[in-house]
């Protein structure tokens, strides 16, 4: 990189929710799907249609896409012909009379509190209000009684205007309306409400298409249920980062080379039916790398991937990186890996974690002042550098709630400011393949993830090897199940994808006591009503263990356990 020319920098941008849904009921067991769209997924997109010249990757697992397509198509359906929500909470903002059962009205008042309290709740004094006297009902149990149906509607009501993007908010004059009334929700109130809810589940995809298709954003995917590609290839791949980690009983993933080619293939499908084209690249569920997935990735056509740069960093101290390629190491530019097949991008933790953790309290223009004062810097200490690249790298939903309105200035500031900077250069990963010419090869990738590095957060500890234990039990059956029965073409591949959802990796990120216990509870059981749900798709007795809890969490994470840093919290940069 000249001194004159610009300093590449692609912000990346990961969306993804696992799969909700309760097979056994019938319905989704929580809201996250359609919360996030309507104000994270919407949000997003709308900063960046308000500020053309802003380029960056978005990355959308091919779960999540399923599951914001069925949720457009139920409300849909609903506004339509009035036909059922599989959602309790969805069902509840329209349900003309509420139910007289103390337990599903104590949820609904429980489930209509899952909300950041000083950034929105507070923000709105009747919904303070309302959550007030919630809390206090909750402790009071038989007070439910004298309570009627006004204040659990008004409270659903308020929760899902404060789940609202941001950018509606300023731009919809009927959520305007509806925050203006305050109190006393009708019938037609609420289902304006959903009317605006269902449009923007119907137009959020199409908003990234339109500006995937004017080369604004470059959308890519990730492996189909977001599983630890490695892990499902090679168990023991845990022990390059982590040695002295225990593992799971049985050292090997029955099939895992075909499965996790499964979850590629059929990633790139979903991706492909949404979106109408194929994309060059790939974030790896949290960034899960290492060379035989990297490898794997490559023979699908994958020109990109990203990891984080612990990875990067525990890889060059391999013994056969050469004393050179190790004196030129830096985060900020693309290596070549899987025998120089594809391109890896490194995150800057740092910076990535500045947005995710630290920026959420200061003023909007002082924090994107300090993100430009260290690209700047960057740009310095890298001139002469043609292979530069800043990779900012984080989830793209879940840090917005700890901002005050969910953002809003901070990212418009961030996107105009980066825009319009002359010595800045946003752009995109495949982009930047196509420009950088023969960038160094990295000769072996040390199997991590984006968080410290390691795998720690999916295995290595009691309760999450206990959780593939049970995975992996079921696959055997599922094996078994598929040379002994016989299913029809479309029965297995309902066992297909329903053993994909089991091999997600959300569920293993909940296991263990870092977590607060009712997000734990919430993700244990779901995980254990997946593998039930196998189990009879198979035909086959589920096993008596699965119908006990056996993960309790108790811990207090920061952003509710949401998120984590990039490095261990004694190395975070403040």
């Amino acid at each position: 990189m000249s001194d004159s020319s610009p300093l590449r920098l692609v912000l990346c941008w990961h969306m993804h929710q696992p799969n909700y849904f309760d097979p056994l009921e019938n319905e989704y067991q929580l809201p996250w799907t359609y919360l996030h769209a309507i104000k994270d997924y919407v949000d997003m997109v709308a900063h960046l249609e308000a500020v053309p010249g802003a380029r960056v990757v978005v990355n959308f697992a091919p779960i999540l896409l399923e599951q914001i397509e069925d949720y457009s198509r139920q409300v849909g359906a609903y506004l339509k012909s009035g036909d059922g929500l599989r959602d309790h909470l969805l069902a509840a903002l329209v349900t003309p009379a509420l139910s007289t059962d103390i337990a599903h009205r104590l949820s609904l008042v429980k489930a209509s509190l899952r909300i950041n309290e000083e950034t929105v709740i507070s923000r709105f004094p009747h919904f303070q209000t309302l959550a007030d006297m919630a809390r206090r009902l909750i402790h009071n149990a038989d007070e439910f009684y004298y309570v009627d149906d006004q204040f659990i509607v008004d409270l659903v009501v308020w929760y899902h205007l404060g789940w609202m993007g941001e950018t509606i908010r300023r731009s919809d004059s009927r959520i305007q309306a509806l925050i203006e009334k305050e109190r006393g929700f009708t019938l037609q109130d609420r289902r304006l409400l959903m009317q605006v809810i269902g449009e923007q589940l119907a137009t959020v995809l199409d908003r990234y298409r339109c500006l995937a298709q004017k080369g604004q954003i470059e959308l890519s995917f990730t492996p189909y249920a977001h599983p630890i590609l490695p892990l499902l290839l090679d168990i023991n791949s845990a022990h390059e980062a982590m040695p002295d980690a225990p593992l799971p009983s049985v050292t090997a993933y029955p099939g895992g080379e075909a499965r996790a080619q499964w979850h590629i293939r059929k990633g790139l499908e979903v991706f492909e039916r949404c979106f109408g084209f194929r994309p060059k690249g790939c974030w790896p569920s949290e960034g899960s790398v290492s060379s035989q997935a990297l490898t794997l990735l490559a023979r699908e056509g994958v020109q990109w991937a990203a990891s984080g740069e612990s990875v990067m960093r525990n890889s060059l101290a391999r013994p056969e990186t050469s004393p050179q390629l190790r004196e030129q190491a830096c985060v900020h530019h693309p290596y070549r890996v899987a025998n120089g097949e594809m391109n890896c991008f490194f995150r800057d933790d740092g910076l990535s974690d500045a947005i995710g953790f630290n920026y959420a309290k200061w003023q909007a223009d002082d924090a994107v002042n300090d993100l430009i004062g260290h690209l700047e810097n960057i740009r310095q200490a890298c001139h002469g550098h043609d292979h530069t690249v800043v990779s900012i790298i984080l989830d793209g939903e879940n840090a917005w709630e700890y901002y005050p309105e969910n953002g809003y200035d901070f990212l418009r500031t961030l996107y105009e400011r980066l825009a319009s900077h002359p010595a800045i250069e946003m752009t995109t990963f495949g982009d930047c393949v196509a420009q950088i010419e023969e960038p160094p090869m990295l000769p072996h990738v040390v199997a991590g993830s984006w968080v410290y590095g390691t795998f720690s957060t999916w295995i290595g500890e009691r309760d999450k090897n206990r959780g593939w234990d049970m995975l992996i039990e079921a696959k055997l059956a599922y094996d078994r199940a598929l040379v002994e029965s016989k299913f029809s073409r479309q029965e297995r591949e309902a066992l297909e994808r329903q053993l994909a959802v089991c091999e997600g990796s959300d569920w293993f990120w909940w296991f263990g006591d870092y977590n607060a216990a009712d997000v734990v509870s919430d993700f244990e059981r779901l995980y254990r009503i997946q593998l039930t749900r196998l189990y009879h798709m198979m035909g086959q007795e589920p096993p008596q263990y699965l119908s006990e809890a056996f993960t309790h969490g108790g811990g207090a994470p920061s952003a509710a356990g949401t998120m984590r840093h990039g490095r261990e919290p004694s190395e975070h940069r403040s």
